[in-house]
């Protein structure tokens, strides 16, 4: 949220090089090692690969040195680097001394990039398969397949789109490494024939091993990938975040659900408070005018670890709303009931800038300028809600903890568009409800539906209530009583019906289960309805649904039900 007018603008800067920007105390990043030791299969792309991180280098203002010479791996020669790039080395490459000042240069905070055969080496050595994260298992014929970018905030992958067709040797692994590492990338196995690990192949990650940082891809078998932008720029972030250069979270991520995968059937499960709103182009959200809310009316959420990436392109803004109530339309009733994450560049106010719980509480601004990438690259954050506590990380790094005295526990989340010309992109948005149950299906999803009425001359089917797109509606005539069902298929048990009303809205209405049809029993029933979201823990037995309006909110109209969700066994 921005309450003065920008005071800067930043310029983009544009070249032919592949350069990054690296952030304020970012950690020094002046000279490489190439290591490309080979005792078993020697790739012939190796050379190429030594020229392309040359070039980084050169374009990025570090040194690199290109051995085959294990005798370089000293405690006293490693810590001239600050990573060490192992480029499809393969077999058994260093003794026991040259292991072990290795493994404490790696430890003490040293980086480690692996490259496509880097997993083919070291068998004996269980550290090193450690710190590979998977070691080769085997590999189909070079073919093109598809990598599907899972961390589309990581500085390695932020600039791939959200699925990426090449040409490669796809290695698989003996083992999967997605729960001790931070799966950056993965294979799509149905788009070519090979592959062996039942579905769920990563393809390159990161982790961090003691000190020290990881990063691994499986890409760079062909030689014709080392002139390839795409694979070049994201080997460069590879080396900068092992060097600590850049910052990454390479925590293991599991048990997350996608809220916006990036398609627009995911955002169509998203509604839009306030003025301006959200294009959606390659999987990202791009804000326009403002200030309006963007926010996830399926489900409230408490207890849970919230992760997204975002990024300004300029002096911009824009923040991430948690623990709030159904803002019936108003995007200042999150501001005045829950909290917003900022995201701003340049406020003053430290209550007010990046990480901070606005206006309440500032982030550890050593720790978030640390963590923090500059406008124009993507940054993560996981907020993490325990009761009235909020915890902030940024790229992986803990800026902010604060506990709260708003009723934040148990609410919504959205994401804000705070203005022209105060833009804000956001993607990959998704939630992980720890010690919960993963959210419940929809009985009524796509259910055959009837109603009592629809509004003359209107799109307003009852089909729409049942459709799962928050953008349409079910809209009635202008009489009372009228009716909604849905025929769930079997007989089921309800424990939980949830009404999303539009501003049409029931006084006074039952919900009701029938075996049949036509018998119908009462489980719920109010006369004092106030509109917005009704999520009701009811308990009924039937085949049918129905939600009987019997006083309409606003007499001049009918009733008006964007969602009819229906949930139980």
């Amino acid at each position: 949220m921005r309450m003065r007018a920008l005071t800067a603008l930043f310029a983009l800067l544009a070249g032919a090089a592949v350069v990054a920007p690296a952030p304020a105390q970012a950690a020094p990043l002046t000279r490489v090692l190439v290591f490309s030791k080979t005792a078993g299969f020697r790739h012939s792309s190796i050379p190429n690969g030594i020229a392309a991180i040359q070039q980084l280098g050169a374009a990025n203002g570090f040194s690199v040195t290109a051995t085959e010479d294990a005798a370089q791996f000293t405690t006293a020669n490693l810590a001239q680097y600050q990573a060490v790039v192992w480029l499809s080395t393969t077999g058994d490459v260093l003794n026991a001394a040259q292991q072990s000042a290795f493994q404490s240069y790696v430890t003490a905070g040293g980086g480690y990039v692996g490259v496509h055969a880097a997993a083919d080496t070291e068998y004996d050595w269980p550290w090193y398969g450690e710190l590979v994260g998977a070691w080769f298992a085997s590999h189909p014929a070079n073919q093109t397949a598809t990598v599907k970018v899972e961390d589309r905030g990581n500085a390695s992958t932020a600039h791939l789109p959200p699925t990426w067709s090449r040409l490669d040797e796809w290695y698989n692994y003996r083992t999967n490494p997605r729960s001790t590492a931070k799966v950056l990338a993965s294979l799509d196995e149905s788009t070519y024939s090979g592959g062996s690990m039942g579905g769920d192949h990563p393809i390159t990650w990161c982790r961090t091993v003691g000190s020290g940082r990881s990063w691994y891809t499986g890409l760079g078998h062909v030689e014709e990938a080392y002139t390839d932008a795409n694979f070049t720029r994201s080997l460069l972030g590879g080396i900068q975040i092992a060097a600590g250069n850049r910052p990454a979270d390479c925590r293991p991520e599991t048990g997350y659900t996608a809220l916006l995968d990036g398609t627009q059937a995911s955002l169509n499960q998203w509604r839009q408070a306030g003025p301006g709103g959200f294009t959606l182009a390659n999987g990202t959200l791009t804000s326009f005018g403002g200030m309006g809310l963007l926010w996830y009316p399926v489900r409230t959420f408490s207890n849970y670890s919230l992760k997204l990436d975002w990024m300004m392109p300029g002096d911009d803004n824009g923040g991430v709303f948690i623990g709030f109530p159904d803002p019936q339309g108003d995007p200042w009733r999150p501001v005045d009931t829950g909290h917003e994450i900022q995201i701003d560049a340049t406020d003053a106010d430290p209550t007010r800038t990046t990480g901070s719980v606005y206006s309440f509480k500032g982030p550890d601004t050593a720790a978030r300028d640390a963590a923090l990438n500059p406008p124009g690259s993507w940054n993560a954050y996981e907020i993490r809600v325990t009761g009235q506590r909020v915890e902030i990380w940024l790229n992986g790094v803990k800026i902010n903890d604060y506990t709260s005295t708003r009723a934040i526990a148990n609410g919504y989340i959205g994401v804000q568009n705070d203005g022209d010309g105060l833009d804000i992109n956001y993607r990959n948005i998704r939630v992980k409800a720890e010690g919960g149950q993963p959210p419940a299906t929809d009985l009524a999803r796509g259910r055959p539906v009837t109603a009592s009425s629809v509004e003359a001359g209107s799109p307003h089917a009852a089909t729409n209530a049942v459709d799962g797109n928050t953008a349409t509606r079910w809209g009635s005539a202008y009489t009372d009583p009228q009716w909604i069902s849905v025929d769930l298929g079997a007989g089921r048990a309800v424990s939980r019906v949830r009404l999303v009303w539009e501003a049409a809205y029931a006084r006074a209405y039952q919900v009701q289960t029938s075996p049949d049809g036509n018998a119908w029993t009462n489980i719920y029933s109010t006369t004092a309805g106030d509109g917005g979201t009704d999520d009701l823990a009811v308990t009924g037995n039937g085949r049918y649904v129905r939600v009987l309006g019997t006083q309409r909110a606003l007499t001049p109209y009918g009733y008006s039900l964007w969602e009819l969700d229906i949930y139980g066994t």
